[in-house]
């Protein structure tokens, strides 16, 4: 099974927010959209700018528990990794993506072909696939 596999079979709910944004905004972005991560482009949330990195739940609420009420009004820029993007491609099979996830410690990953962002793959939807796939096989 392959990364493509997984967007192919679901809607790509893919969220982005510019990196200049605040957390604020992210916080109510990913709430309007129910998305549990937002794809941070550099700047703006325009797809042609490049990705920069991933901002998530669990980002909102280490912003917060560290700098209180007045982290929410800081940039979506201060609080994602400096280290280079860690990304897949559709074709990558679902097991290498898995131990690229395990690895870095992340749930979400972007998959960019080509250059362009064409998804967002979760943890989550690696464990639905795999089960899904045991299933059928049974």
């Amino acid at each position: 099974m392959y990364v493509g596999d997984i967007l192919r079979n679901s809607s790509p709910h893919l969220v982005t927010i510019g990196s200049n944004e605040t957390v604020s905004i992210a916080a109510n972005l990913m709430y309007a959209s129910n998305a549990d991560a937002l794809v941070v482009r550099k700047a703006s949330r325009s797809k042609d700018a490049p990705v920069a990195g991933m901002f998530c739940e669990r980002d909102v609420v280490a912003v917060i528990a560290e700098r209180g009420i007045s982290g929410l009004a800081m940039k979506v820029a201060q609080f994602i990794s400096p280290r280079p993007l860690v990304s897949c491609n559709s074709q990558d099979a679902l097991t290498d993506v898995e131990r690229l996830i395990n690895r870095h410690r992340m749930r979400h990953v972007p998959v960019i072909d080509n250059g362009r962002l064409v998804g967002v793959v979760s943890m989550r939807d690696i464990a639905l696939a795999f089960e899904h796939a045991a299933g059928t096989a049974a």
